[in-house]
């Protein structure tokens, strides 16, 4: 079938316009992880001499990877025994599910937590303001900013009731926050109940951070000597020339967070589709059919920790439908118009929040509505075109083609040519030599043919 081999560009072209959303949303690339080598003590920590610190670079929303990936360095930490660890941060917010793991892996560590807003640009919005509150430091590089923690209703809205439930509650659990650490309890309040953001200046101005720092080497300096309340008791920070180990998010966290992107899962329920389509319309192909599942599996997966609104997914299949309507049915294009307005609505709804993080990229669904309505529309339409047409090679592409009597054709023998070949001919009405002839049947190696009607 001519679709088939296209479904690794069109795949590829949905994954470029992905990577094009992605480019808008993002900063600029993290720079490569760093690892240095640690000398342990037979007890499991670090030799006298050694004294080193993981750093962990957290970028983009907080969900259950970026949780799983802090608390994977926040146990390894504590099991080396390091002098501390750094969360580099820079997020506009997340999951609360997620935000309260992490903060409840920083408050059980043994090893001081340093959270620090880096690097300059960068923010701890929503959630990442909890985050920074729980740390057992509070660091903020220049140009960075903090707040905006009201809670936003993800998969679905809430009333006023549940709103306001849901201000108290988190009000309540930042105030705890920032008391626990002694910092500044009313303008944590005020960030939940009121939205208030502050620059790095402000915050610690306004006891909101414990100091600010222009980077991690430069923070590992500040806080040489500082003593802070752990999961295990007052523990004395010895930072100062200590070693940076920076723990590398393993492909199992990469893979987590690349799906759990609204735009990538959105792609692969696509892919999934249409996976499933050319299996079901080509029985044996195999590979679209397993593609199509692992696809439709992983898309599935992300919608866990996504607000799907099951309206927008349901305009997507109604579009799809449509799309495969138009190559059966002729309604001189009314079907493709309405699947392309289905699934741009559909598209558009199928995240339902106010939080801009959670919200398909126009650069993504643009391509995803053109490609798809043009590879219904053309690409399936070629190939039932082509199963449907008559055949041109073999006996039966023989039927209805011209050819000239070689010799006298009756009813028990005769012969012609075709295509340059000759047959062994008869007819039911005699056809004398040189005549012109048309092929009514095959049987066998002879062919059944009459006189052509000029």
């Amino acid at each position: 079938m001519p679709g088939k081999s296209l479904i690794p560009l069109y795949a590829l072209l949905m994954l470029m316009g992905t990577a094009l959303a992605a480019s808008h949303s993002q900063k600029g690339p993290v720079p490569p992880a760093q690892k240095v080598a640690v000398t342990q003590s037979p007890a499991g920590g670090i030799a006298a001499g050694h004294a080193s610190v993981m750093a962990i670079t957290v970028e983009g929303v907080i969900n259950p990877a970026a949780a799983g990936f802090i608390k994977k360095g926040i146990d390894k930490a504590n099991s080396l025994g390091l002098e501390a660890v750094v969360i580099e941060l820079d997020t506009p917010g997340g999951l609360d599910s997620s935000m309260r793991s992490i903060v409840k892996d920083i408050i059980g560590s043994g090893v001081p937590v340093a959270v620090f807003v880096s690097p300059s640009g960068a923010r701890a919005a929503s959630a990442g303001t909890f985050i920074l509150m729980a740390g057992h430091i509070a660091a903020m590089s220049p140009q960075t900013n903090i707040g905006a923690a009201h809670p936003v209703g993800v998969g679905e809205k809430m009333d006023k009731t549940m709103a306001e439930k849901a201000t108290n509650d988190a009000a309540a659990y930042i105030k705890s926050l920032a008391e626990k650490r002694g910092r500044n309890a009313k303008w944590a309040e005020d960030a939940v109940r009121k939205s208030v953001s502050a620059t790095e200046q402000e915050a610690l101005k306004q006891n909101i951070v414990d100091l600010v720092s222009t980077s991690t080497a430069s923070l590992l300096e500040d806080i040489n000597g500082r003593t802070v309340e752990t999961a295990t008791g007052r523990r004395t920070m010895k930072t100062k020339g200590a070693e940076v180990m920076r723990e590398k998010a393993g492909l199992r966290h990469k893979i987590l967070g690349l799906i759990g992107d609204p735009n990538v899962a959105y792609i692969l329920m696509l892919l999934g589709f249409y996976g499933l389509f050319f299996e079901l319309t080509n029985p044996g192909a195999i590979f679209p059919g397993v593609f199509g599942g692992i696809c439709l599996i992983l898309a599935f997966y992300a919608f866990q920790t996504l607000p799907v609104n099951y309206a927008g997914l349901l305009l997507i299949l109604l579009a799809i439908i449509l799309f495969i309507l138009e190559v059966k049915i002729v309604s001189y294009g009314v079907l493709t118009i309405g699947g392309v307005i289905a699934m741009v609505i559909g598209s558009i709804m199928l995240f339902e929040t106010t939080a801009p993080f959670y919200r398909l990229s126009l650069y993504t669904i643009l391509p995803a509505v053109i490609l798809t309505a043009g590879f219904f529309v053309v690409v399936v339409g070629l190939a039932l075109k082509a199963l449907k047409s008559k055949p041109v090679t073999g006996s039966e592409g023989l039927v209805g083609e011209t050819g000239t009597a070689r010799a006298d054709i009756t009813r028990d023998s005769g012969t012609v040519s075709l295509h340059g070949e000759i047959w062994s001919a008869y007819s039911d009405e005699p056809i004398a030599k040189g005549e012109r002839i048309i092929v009514e049947s095959v049987s066998g190696l002879r062919v059944k043919v009459k006189k052509t009607i000029l």
